[in-house]
């Protein structure tokens, strides 16, 4: 542990240094003082001698120390002070090398999610500045562990952290800075998002990651459940056993009993040796049943005997073999038609629904769109053979404009073929193939209300959860009318009817005034 008073320690790099650095002080003697005046003197002849140089420090605070800011300053640091994470994203050029300094003391834990993403920036070599109280987050932890290149405890000397970021600065000038951070593979672990549906989503997951009960994740096809579900379970004390998926859709129905449960040798033609099913291969962990809709009735069966009894029976066997595994189950599919048409059994939905967690849409994300086109542009810029700096005004004017119905699966999958085919260092609108959805579009005004009359009702029911009362109360609006706008609106799907209140509402009679007080 580091002494930050003192100048005098051994500095390990957690970020591609590759090697112990050993910080020597000067001695503790009267010639201190002398010895510091003619290491700065000769600092200052270097640096005339040098060619100009510029090394730009990034420094993200809720409450910057000014004395500090002055202090790197003085040493010839170029300093962009930022307050939050978006601030600071937009301060980061992709071709420039920064080192930085985040102060992790001033940022609530709802804010770490917004961090993780600028500590991402290969760019970037950081410091962090934190406390006792925050070590013991496992969270900042991890966020040292991941992304900092060392870490200090505040208060700390200012000659020591000018030392630190020197080092840090000097480690990511080494580095390619066209290679992507991260291989494109590890794109699909990350969940990226500011906005205030996205920190209610976070504060979901932080707080079912903690029970053992099953948890359905609902939401729209491509928003990212599976990314949801991983994060339930690297956040669970099951994080060190495994994390097994499954689509139940994706596997033949005469199939998936066997690879549910799997099956002995002899149990039919071709079972030349035992199998392990999916559920006994998660044992300690979690299992992740994805589109759970599209699971046949023998199946469901199956599944919530083993939801009741904790055991399972091999296809062709007869030993009852007790699995401890989660269970987190998705889909897209409206499970509420599916129990009233009789191909959902109702019993095995209230085992799987003990916890709900709601994924919100891409186009109810807001400046979510923005950073999530830039986070995509970064990890796949190198497909191109062209670089590909950014977006055109128009393009990030269209992104707003779309209502993406493929959510993020789209935005990516858009993104990624306009690297490819754009023609010029900047992504257009033409190129996302969405040049019809900019300014030049014409909009009546009464298009533009429903638009925003749907976004603000999407955005409370989103905010409070489905719960139909207090979304038209923040509304300013009663709860007849809500309904009557969300049945406009088509957003009267399986989440108003799961959300607890709503479950049974009938249709409002016509003769009930729009704003008739409850």
């Amino acid at each position: 542990m580091r002494e930050s008073s003192h100048l005098g320690a051994t500095v390990t790099p957690f970020a591609g240094a590759g090697q112990r650095l050993a910080v020597t002080g000067p001695p503790h003697s009267g010639g201190a003082a002398r010895h510091d005046e003619a290491h700065d003197a000769g600092a200052a002849r270097d640096a005339k001698a040098a060619p100009e140089f510029e090394r730009t420090l990034l420094y993200v605070a809720r409450t910057p120390d000014p004395l500090l800011g002055a202090y790197l300053k003085s040493r010839g640091w170029e300093l962009a002070t930022a307050r939050t994470a978006h601030e600071a994203s937009r301060l980061v050029k992709p071709e420039a090398a920064y080192a930085g300094i985040v102060d992790l003391t001033g940022f609530a834990p709802r804010e770490f999610t917004g961090l993780e993403t600028i500590l991402r920036l290969q760019q970037v070599g950081w410091i962090a500045l934190t406390d006792n109280s925050r070590l013991a987050d496992p969270e900042v932890r991890r966020l040292i562990r991941h992304y900092c290149f060392d870490y200090v405890h505040v208060p700390v000397a200012h000659p020591t952290l000018d030392y630190l970021v020197g080092h840090a600065f000097g480690m990511v000038s080494l580095c390619d800075l066209d290679t992507p951070a991260t291989p494109a593979s590890q794109d699909e672990d990350e969940m990226v998002g500011t906005c205030e549906a996205m920190q209610q989503l976070f504060r979901t997951i932080r707080k079912v990651a903690n029970t053992d009960a099953t948890v359905f994740i609902s939401g729209e096809s491509g928003t990212g459940k599976e990314l949801t579900a991983l994060a339930i379970h690297e956040r669970s004390p099951r994080r060190k056993a495994p994390f097994v998926p499954i689509n139940c859709g994706a596997i033949p129905h005469h199939l998936l009993q066997s690879e549910l449960f799997g099956y002995e040798r002899g149990a039919f033609t071709g079972a030349n040796q035992r199998k392990i099913g999916r559920v006994e291969s998660a044992n300690g962990g979690t299992l992740f049943l994805d589109e759970i809709g599209d699971l046949p009735m023998e199946s469901q069966a199956s599944l919530l005997r083993f939801l009741q009894e904790g055991k399972i029976e091999r296809l062709g066997g007869h030993e009852q073999i007790p699995v401890d595994v989660r269970i987190i189950s998705a889909t897209h599919v409206d499970l509420e038609s599916a129990m009233r048409d009789g191909r959902f059994r109702a019993d095995l939905f209230h085992r799987l629904c003990v916890l709900r967690v709601d994924e919100p849409p891409l186009r109810a994300r807001g400046k979510d769109i923005e950073i999530l086109a830039h986070h995509v542009l970064h990890k796949f810029k190198m497909d191109s053979a062209r670089k590909i700096r950014g977006f055109t005004p128009d393009a990030i004017e269209a992104m707003y404009n779309y209502n993406w119905p493929g959510n993020v699966r789209e935005l990516i999958n858009r993104v990624r073929r306009a690297i490819v085919m754009a023609e010029s260092k900047l992504i257009s609108a033409e190129d996302l193939d969405l040049a019809h959805f900019t300014a030049q579009q014409t909009v009546t005004l009464a298009q533009a209300r429903e638009a925003a009359e749907r976004r603000a009702i999407e955005a409370a029911l989103l905010r409070h959860r489905h719960r139909l009362t207090e979304a038209a109360a923040d509304l300013g609006i009663s709860r007849v009318t809500l309904y009557r706008l969300m049945g406009t609106h088509g957003l009267r799907d399986e989440k108003t009817i799961f959300g607890g209140e709503a479950e049974n509402q009938a249709e409002p009679p016509p003769d009930v005034p729009p704003d008739t007080p409850e």
